[in-house]
């Protein structure tokens, strides 16, 4: 656990993935990337679909980024990307704060690609295609720019988004749509970079301190993409997310900016040193959740 101003921080893995390795590296040869992952017989990497979970007691505020894949696959979905959801990893982080999902006040959906926003709803009544919310009580957050996206996708990326994953979250009745660049934040303590190179209007949070922290989503979703050419292949704009990299790079010299990954498999956070203009992994910040044991 690490703290960020008011925020009491941890990274969950609450599930798993794999997607095509040549696709989450681009144009970097894989006898370059493939060091450090754990790729199978199909090339695909394995990755962690990590949920960032930031309590504010004194406000009163239990905040989660992003959602992980959730439940709601038919089997051969599931195989073809190697889905492991594990609703209880992220039952037991909240259990060590004193809380339960009913406790979640608000989620922060930095996008809408069906790894991060598919488990905020679940099904229900063992149906794959009805669903309710994961977190009753929770407002749910997505920037207005990839909700309009989300619902006419380009050609190149419509694969990432599942009809039935919008209407669960619509039909929640508690989703709220923030626009500007940056959009007002409904949070003391936390501001908004909005990047615009993976896909229109990704929402990623900045816990302000005098060391603050950005989870990067998919602007950078592991450690080894901390090179500035180091772009996946599914982004819309890879020049514009090299730009944002270097703007992000730039706070990570001159306010020791710390960075929380979406997909990482090692590490939830880091700390970020400068090097020669070339950012390096310094430090892994301790972000897992405290041990607890809870009755299934």
């Amino acid at each position: 656990m690490i703290r960020v101003g008011n925020y009491e921080i941890v990274s969950v893995a609450a599930g798993y993935d794999r997607l095509d390795g040549g696709a989450m590296f681009g144009v970097v040869p894989k006898i370059l990337w493939e060091k450090t992952q754990d790729v199978d017989e199909k090339n695909r990497m394995r990755m962690a679909l990590r949920v960032l979970v930031a309590r504010d007691r004194a406000a009163g505020r239990l905040i989660l980024t992003d959602a992980a894949a959730g439940s709601r696959w038919e089997k051969d979905e599931a195989d073809r990307f190697g889905i492991e959801d594990d609703p209880g990893a992220l039952d037991r982080a909240l259990a060590a704060f004193g809380c339960a999902p009913e406790d979640v006040t608000d989620v922060l959906l930095t996008h809408l690609h069906f790894d991060h926003c598919g488990g905020a709803v679940r099904a229900d009544a063992g149906s794959s295609d009805e669903a309710r919310p994961r977190f009753p009580n929770a407002t749910l957050w997505v920037h207005a720019l990839q909700w309009k996206h989300a619902a006419s996708p380009s050609v190149k990326d419509r694969a990432s988004y599942r009809a039935r994953d919008l209407r669960g979250i619509e039909n929640t009745g508690r989703l709220r749509l923030l626009e500007g660049d940056p959009p007002p934040s409904p949070f003391p303590g936390i501001r908004f970079l909005v990047s615009n190179g993976h896909t229109p209007g990704q929402l990623l949070p900045l816990f302000e301190d005098d060391r603050p922290l950005l989870f990067a989503s998919d602007m950078i979703p592991t450690a080894a993409h901390l090179p500035l050419p180091w772009v996946m292949a599914y982004d819309l704009h890879p020049m514009t997310t090299i730009e944002e990299k270097e703007r992000v790079f730039a706070m990570c010299r001159d306010r020791g900016l710390r960075i929380a990954f979406c997909h990482d498999l090692r590490a939830g956070a880091v700390s970020v040193a400068i090097e020669k203009g070339k950012p390096r992994v310094a430090e892994i910040l301790d972000t897992d959740p405290p041990r607890v044991s809870i009755e299934p």
